[in-house]
């Protein structure tokens, strides 16, 4: 796993499970995210679109918020954020936009993903920021949990 030490993915993968775990409590579709700078969590977020309703509040979009307003800046310069699922345009954008050093997720999502998937966004001319990006890590657990959410719930 370039770039990080284990014990600073596990402490963002960590928080990212927990956010995603708490949001299918909530009923939300269970994806969560969370930002680490200098080996802290700086914030951690569930999906609260349904709650919300809100398109917009993806795991993604409301921890990069929640970190900004946390540092006072719109640039999260030296972070790192950890996603359980890749993110999409939407969120894909956010990360370049916040300057995100590097993004972290889980499973892949063929349908909606925008980094590995889908637009590739980070590999468009016009991206201006592309972070660098590790996914698959405990992609097995990311996707049970999604599997057994939606399963649940037909």
């Amino acid at each position: 796993m370039g770039g990080i030490s284990t014990s600073a993915a596990g402490l963002g993968l960590d928080a990212a499970f927990d956010a995603a775990r708490a949001a299918a409590l909530r009923g939300e579709v269970p994806i969560g995210a969370a930002i680490v700078k200098d080996g802290v969590v700086l914030a951690a977020a569930g999906n609260r679109t349904r709650e919300l309703s809100d398109p917009t509040a993806h795991a993604e979009m409301l921890v990069i918020r929640a970190a900004c307003e946390r540092l006072g800046d719109e640039r999260l310069t030296g972070c790192d954020l950890y996603v359980t699922l890749e993110p999409c345009p939407m969120c894909a954008a956010a990360i370049s936009f916040a300057r995100i050093r590097r993004l972290y997720f889980a499973a892949a999502d063929p349908k909606g993903g925008a980094v590995e998937s889908g637009v590739r966004l980070y590999g468009q001319p016009t991206c201006h920021h592309a972070p660098e990006v590790y996914g698959g890590l405990r992609e097995s657990e990311a996707a049970d949990l999604l599997r057994t959410f939606f399963r649940e719930r037909r």
